[in-house]
Formats: C-alpha cells, structure tokens, sequence
C-alpha cells in the first residue's frame, strides 16, 4: 500500500465510466412469454429504450434513436408502455414517446403508428399505465389533459383510446371511462372476468403516500364504468398499489397500521411491521404481482426490500435466493414466472427472473458487468446514528476505498453527505460508480436517509410534517457531526450535496449551520414561495402544506426556512448545477437566489445545461457535473486530484 494524501489517489473510475453506467432498467414486463423493458442510454441524447428479450435469450433495442419510450404524466412519469399477443401471434406493443406524448402501435417489422392526437393546449395530452384490450380494440390508460397555459391547468381521467388509430387526429374519438372527481388517478386493473376495474384516485392537498382512495366500478357489456365507489383508503390511509387475484378478489397494498401491508377483500394478508409498498412517485409502479396459483410475488422488508413469494392463506413469505439486496417497485408475473429489477453494493440494477416452481432466480437481462475492476469499488456500511431527542437515523457509509492507496495516518478523510431526493424517498444501497468516483480518490460518501424518509413505517415517515428544511438539515448534520467525533471523518473537511429535495437539503444546510466547509446544489428547491405559487408542476404544487405546513396558516414559515431569504448567511462555497429545460425545478429559482447573493464575495459556480430536465440523462452533462463536483471539493480541501478540469469559481 502506497501512503497518498486524501483526495489523491489515482482512479481509473473517471467521470465518462460513472456517466455511460448511470440509470437502470424500470418498468419490466411480459408481453406473451416474453420479458420487456425500458432501459437508458445515456450517450443518445438520455433517451430510454424499449428492450425485447427474445425466446433465445438474445436482447433487442426494438426501437432506434429518437424514440424515447418515457411518459411525463405527472412530469415524473410512470409506465409507458404495455404489450399483448395477437390473436395471430406475434406482439402488439403500445408506447408513449417522449417528445411529443403520443401514444404509439407498434408491431415488430413495421413502424409505429400513432394512435392519440397532438393537443394545441398547454402541454398537451399525455398518457400512462397503457393497458391493450384489443377484444375490445382499445387501450385503457390514465389520461392527463391540459386545459390552459398554467401547470395546473389539468385534468385527469381514465380513457379509452381506439386501437386502429381514428383517434391519431380527433380528440373526440378517444372515450372517458371515469369522471375528474379526483384530481389524480392511477391507471385502471381489471379483474380475471373483466366484468370490475379498479384504480386509485386522490387529491390536493395529499400527496399519495399521505391518503389515496380505493376506487372500484363495475365493467358494463358496452365499455363503460358504472357505479363507481370508495371501498378503502382515505385522507390519513395511502394505499400504494391495487390489483387482482387469480380468482378476482380485489388485492392492495394499504398503511392503515403505519405499514405498508397487504389487504385481499379488506382482510390483512400478512400483517408484518415492515414495508410492502411505497411511496408513488411514478404511476405504474408495482411492489406485488399475483400469481395464477393463487401466491402473491412481493417485495417486502425495513429499509431495503427483499423479493418474496407470498403464501396468503398462511402468511408465509419465502424470500429469492441471490446476490440481490435491492428491488425496484417494478414487479410482473407470467404463470409461475416473475421479473423483477434487482441490484446490491457490488452490482448495478438487472433484470432478473424468478421461477416460482423451482425457486431458481437468474438474471435474464441489463446484465451488470464490471465498468472497473471491482477492487476499487467501495465496501458500504449499514449504519444507525442518533439524532436529536434521540431519534434514529438511517444512514450508508462508504468509507474512502483504493486497493493500492491509503490516507496519512495523521490524517482523516474528507467526506461528502449525500441528502436524497423526494424528500418522501429512499436512497437504495447499490452499486453506484458516482459514489465510487469519490472513494476511489479517498474522498468518503454518506448517504443519509434522514427523517422523512420511506422504507422505516408510516411514523418514521411522518416526522417530516410541517418539518422539512429542519429534520432532514438536523438528520444530515448529526450524520456529518458522529462520524467526525468517532474519528473516521475529518471535521474540516464535510461538504454536502444533494438533488431536487437534496437540493434544498444541501442549500437549507449551507444558509443555516456552520457544520460543512461547501456543499453542491443540484436542481434544487430554493425559494418556496414562488415553488408553491405556480412555479412548479400540479403534482407536487401542494406538497408544501405537509411539509411546511398550511399557507393560510403559516404563511412567514415559507419566507423564514426558504435558503433563498437567507442568502447573506452564506459564507461557503458551492457549486449550482440547472437543467435549463426543468419544470419541477425551474431556472428561475437558481437565478433569484444568485441574485440574492450579488456582493457576498462567496465563491460558487453556476452550470446549466440544454435539453436537461429534472434528473440528468445525458452523458456529456453527467461527466461535466462530475468533474466540476470534484473540482470543487479540490479546491476547498486544498487537494490536487490528477486529471481533474478546474472548476472556475466567480464571486
């Protein structure tokens, strides 16, 4: 082992190898025996795929560049797309794409045919949680309609969209089958006898993992939904997710206990303090898929979810064997077949297929292969720390890790707090080459799962209410503190960063304590007064009156913790990095806060990019924010990372 000083150790993990492995299959499912997928390239403009896995095994992007198979419903999106077999054979696949929201038929050997028309309104008409009936020739999906100019000018409503595309121009020939009484839906689940539809609906000011509804309606012979009424859920009762059984007894997921478990026809399944669900941040996704066999595929546990065959008669859960740790909430089930997206610390998402028979689980697609040579890669640590009043904080620690280099021994490392998005979310522990871009350097990561968190029941959850910008900057603050007292982090050396929520976490941080010497501010939330006035998306334009608490109430609340108002407190640098095209998000924030800070004399960076939204895609945009990250953290800590561009920091 060679002795090098923190921040130095030479890396072949560079920016362009995290940026080509960033993202990761979502949305699997079955079109006859097949499994497909979307997946990310992020050297095509960011786009997503829509990948076939033939019965040989062999993969197929299905659809070239530009296609991008990803729907902006509620602008995070959900599921775009759905298949089924022809009665001929062969598949018949229906897909949103990107650019302009359409949906599209799409069949092997052809081209895709639009089926729904391009609304002069607004943002238009965009579409989520397809779902072929080509008996009926129809797709059914969520459909989101902009009536005006302003972002929550909107409605939603289940519809019916014409498979033989007459639909493609006229508005009028796509057919409601719900009415707008909620102002959010989920796509519509139909019973094993198609005669009931189930869906889940909720409104503003809830968030989904606040309280949804539980929405049942009878299926008439000529395609309409009749007699449609609550049979579970509420304002303090979220139901993530609802479905069938093979023998059409209603089946969901609901955390009336304070966790996330599963309910058949009212009744507990397998009442358990831990999760069975999640938070919905994106329509279509799914943490349990019925079997035909009357067992219930789940993903289920505290903080990580395990993938699990469900017995409901007995409440027995038998967990897949594998090197897994992590599922993501996009389950599907085929006969005795189930696919799921599973990753742990030493791989990146895949997808993998479990066979209910035999219990054998592989990986049948998105394959992780090492970018790197695993021995740089960091060893995670599953940690608890306390925080205020004693309260537990979950956290991952990835001590700074070289298989040649190691730090001076009178010195400690340096280390970064990540603070998660959402805030309602969870950051899993997987394979991430951007956290090992860090430690392979000897620079420590922490990702904190403060409170607010998902994951650790509904109470854990809570603690968030009306408390955000101080439990998430108190919980990020006692993770960076303990790990300074207890010797493994050097106390004049934290930084923080984080995106969208983290954003604000990091940004919240930086204006109100004095614990982190910079810190990078990724698409963030600055300024909640304008955020919760029209400057931001329908979805989450009331998600403040949780989380700050009521405007009408509390309205100096909004000025005093918004790090905007508090820009004369800043004295470390920072870098501030913008999606120009952001709607959830916008510019304009980063813009009134910079402005705020004009004569401070901080050194900062502001990066924007083109054609970014929320969440960076692109590789190039990826690798630029990356370096400048580094740059930042090299400059501040008084390091000389090799290769390394220079960040150039204005004042």
């Amino acid at each position: 082992m060679r002795t090098l000083a923190y921040g130095e150790w030479p890396s072949p993990i560079d920016a362009a190898t995290a940026a080509a492995h960033d993202g990761s299959p979502e949305f699997a499912g079955f079109v006859g025996d097949e499994v497909w997928w979307t997946e990310p390239r992020p050297a095509e403009a960011g786009r997503r795929t829509l990948v076939r896995r033939h019965a040989d095994g062999a993969e197929e992007s299905v659809l070239p560049a530009p296609w991008n198979v990803r729907s902006r419903v509620i602008e995070y999106g959900g599921l775009p797309w759905a298949g089924t077999v022809r009665d001929g054979g062969g598949p018949l696949v229906v897909f949103v794409n990107f650019a302009d929201q359409r949906l599209y038929r799409y069949e092997p050997g052809g081209e895709p045919r639009p089926l729904t028309p391009v609304s002069p309104v607004g943002q238009g008409l965009r579409w989520a949680e397809p779902v072929p009936l080509p008996e009926r020739g129809e797709v059914w999906c969520v459909l989101e309609e902009f009536t005006g100019d302003g972002p929550s000018d909107v409605r939603r409503v289940l519809a019916a969209v014409p498979l033989d595309g007459s639909a493609a121009e006229d508005r009028n020939a796509v057919r409601e089958l719900s009415d707008a009484r909620h102002r959010f839906v989920t796509g519509p689940r139909l019973s094993p006898d198609g005669r009931r539809a189930a869906w889940l609906g909720w409104d503003h000011p809830r968030m989904p993992w606040d309280g949804t509804e539980l929405v049942l309606a009878d299926v008439a012979p000529d395609g309409t939904l009749r007699d449609a009424r609550t049979v579970a859920g509420g304002p303090e009762e979220s139901i993530a997710q609802v479905d069938w059984t093979h023998d059409g007894r209603l089946l969901y997921a609901s955390d009336r206990t304070g966790w996330w478990n599963l309910y058949r026809d009212g009744e507990p399944v397998c009442p358990r303090e831990e999760e069975f669900g999640g938070p919905l941040w994106k329509l279509g996704h799914r943490w349990f898929a019925p079997l035909g066999n009357g067992l219930i595929a789940v993903l289920h546990g505290r903080g990580a979810l395990a993938l699990g065959i469900l017995d409901p008669e007995t409440g027995e859960v038998v967990d897949a064997a594998g090197p897994w740790t992590e599922f993501a909430p996009t389950l599907a089930a085929h006969g005795e077949r189930v696919v799921a997206v599973g990753a742990g610390p030493h791989s990146a998402h895949e997808v993998v297929e479990l066979d209910t028979r035999t219990g054998r689980a592989r990986v049948i697609g998105a394959a992780h292969e090492d970018a790197v040579d695993p021995a740089y890669c960091p060893e995670p640590q599953v940690r608890v720390f306390t925080g205020p009043d004693g309260r537990e904080i979950h956290a991952h620690v990835y001590p700074p890790h070289h298989p040649e280099h190691t730090g001076p021994a009178d010195q400690l490392p340096p280390y970064v707090i990540w603070a998660h998005g959402g805030p309602t979310g969870r950051v899993p522990l997987v394979l991430d080459l951007e956290i090992a871009y860090f430690t392979s350097r000897g620079i420590g990561v922490a990702e904190v799962n403060y409170g607010g968190s998902t994951g650790y029941g509904r109470a854990y959850r809570n603690r968030l209410r009306e408390q955000w910008g101080v439990v998430d900057v108190e919980d990020c603050a006692a993770v960076a503190l303990a790990l300074a007292d207890e010797g493994t982090a050097d106390r004049e050396r934290l930084a923080i960063r984080g995106g969208s929520a983290g954003g604000w976490t990091t940004a919240a941080s930086l204006t109100t304590t004095d614990v982190y010497a910079c810190g990078t501010i990724i698409y963030p939330v600055l300024d909640l007064t304008g955020w919760g006035t029209g400057e931001t998306h329908d979805f989450e334009s009331q998600y403040l009156e949780s989380l700050i608490g009521p405007r009408a109430e509390v309205p100096e609340r909004y000025a005093e913790r918004s790090p905007a108002a508090h820009a004369d407190r800043l004295t470390a640098p920072f870098l501030l990095l913008q999606g120009l095209d952001d709607v959830i998000c916008p510019p304009v924030q980063c813009e009134r806060f910079l402005a705020r800070l004009a004569g401070r004399d901080v050194p900062h960076a502001y990066l924007t990019f083109e054609g970014e939204g929320h969440g960076f895609r692109r590789a190039e945009t990826m690798v630029r924010a990356l370096e400048a990250e580094l740059s930042l953290y090299a400059q501040v800590f008084d390091m000389k990372p090799p290769g390394v561009p220079t960040l150039e920091l204005g004042r």
